[in-house]
């Protein structure tokens, strides 16, 4: 089976890696994977430099000569799948195939949906997502989403995403106390995520003004980047929780920094799936997380976890106080976390369903909609 993945992000996030193991994935069991992405990226930076990677990214979603130039490349290679990782990606490949003049022999395309949020209304949404042969959800949740939205039940697939557990096992431990210079014997709550809305760490961090008011030594190391920076940063001055709440902003080392935690917590208001969830099962850390999207999908309250409502502060700050106040339960939600992602969330596990549905929508080739694109969203 020939694919040929597309991902027009220049930033590097969870979805970006999902990507690059996937291709590596297929490769792995003698599949052609073919990776076009931003030529300025960062996921082009880690790929394979020179192994069947295509430098191209179009500047808007509606960019034709982008689509154009997309359009050659499947005329030349040919493959049996186009699969489409991100939204622009997903325009630009639909534009691709209908400037191709695609028939039910061409490639079909599918497309990655990696949010739990609803597809956009407006006429080029509505083009570009019925070229589309079948979508794979990353979690059911998100199935469901798009069900919702319209889209056919024969033309959306729940495969979860999967990390390298290997490779995250491998990874070097870090000592967070030395490094961020916390006190050696301080409770250390960890968080991974992009600083933006829909993650949801103004809500960690009033939680974490009502901990440290019974566990004075906890601490919070919140690691990512983005928009959000000055507005939680604000936040933390406001409750006086410079010394307890840290932003060191992105980091290399950060399955290492995980390793270091005493707790996970994931405070999201939506979520797809939450790959760093994953992460730290595969390194046997225990979870306080919203029930948001996927994310009890991944954890089972409990089990591997607790589980709260999302923009609940208190309810956070609750289960973050039990668990930290537990040793021996935290213990058992690690050793749970790491098996439950052994049987279920391995990247073999996800290239594997991921190359049985590319085997299923490769046999009906692409969709013809005799409907024009749209000129405008």
């Amino acid at each position: 089976m020939f694919s040929l993945h597309v991902d027009t992000a220049r930033s590097w996030r969870g979805g970006q890696n999902q990507v690059l193991v996937t291709v590596l994935g297929l490769r792995a069991l003698g599949h052609r994977a073919v990776l076009v992405a931003h030529p300025t990226g960062e996921l082009r930076r880690r790929a394979e430099e020179g192994l069947d990677l295509i430098p191209l990214a179009p500047r808007a979603e509606l960019d034709l000569a982008a689509a154009w130039r997309l359009s050659r490349v499947v005329k030349q290679l040919k493959p049996d799948i186009v699969h489409a990782h991100d939204p622009h990606g997903v325009a630009m490949a639909s534009f691709a195939l209908s400037l191709g003049g695609s028939t039910a022999s061409g490639p079909a395309l599918i497309a990655s949906r990696r949010v739990d949020f609803h597809l956009k209304g407006n006429s080029l949404s509505r083009w570009k997502h019925r070229q589309v042969d079948c979508f794979i959800a990353a979690s059911e949740a998100i199935r469901q989403i798009l069900l919702h939205d319209g889209v056919e039940a024969d033309r959306a697939v729940t495969v979860h995403e999967g990390i390298d557990v290997e490779h995250v096992v491998a990874a070097d431990p870090v000592n967070v106390h030395e490094t961020f210079w916390l006190p050696h014997q301080a409770p250390v709550v960890g968080n991974v995520a992009a600083l933006v809305p829909h993650k949801g760490q103004r809500y960690l961090i009033e939680a974490a003004h009502l901990v440290v008011q019974e566990i004075p030594d906890a601490r919070f190391v919140i690691l990512g980047e983005g928009e959000l920076r000055e507005q939680l940063e604000r936040q933390v001055h406001d409750h006086h929780l410079e010394k307890h709440v840290l932003l060191p902003g992105f980091r290399t080392d950060v399955l290492g920094c995980i390793k270091g935690f005493d707790l996970f917590a994931m405070s999201s208001v939506t979520e797809g799936l939450g790959t760093s969830l994953l992460d730290a099962m595969a390194c046997g850390r225990p979870i306080v997380a919203t029930e948001a999207g996927g994310i009890p999908e991944i954890v089972e309250d409990g089990v591997n976890g607790r589980l709260v409502p999302p923009r609940d502060a208190r309810a956070l700050a609750r289960a973050i106080v039990d668990a930290l106040k537990d040793e021996p339960l935290r213990r058992r939600m690690g050793a749970a976390g790491l098996a439950r992602v052994h049987e279920r969330f391995t990247v073999e596990r996800m290239v594997d369903e991921t190359a049985s549905v590319y085997a299923r929508v490769a046999r009906t080739g692409h969709a013809v909609d005799i409907e024009s694109p749209p000129v405008r969203g």
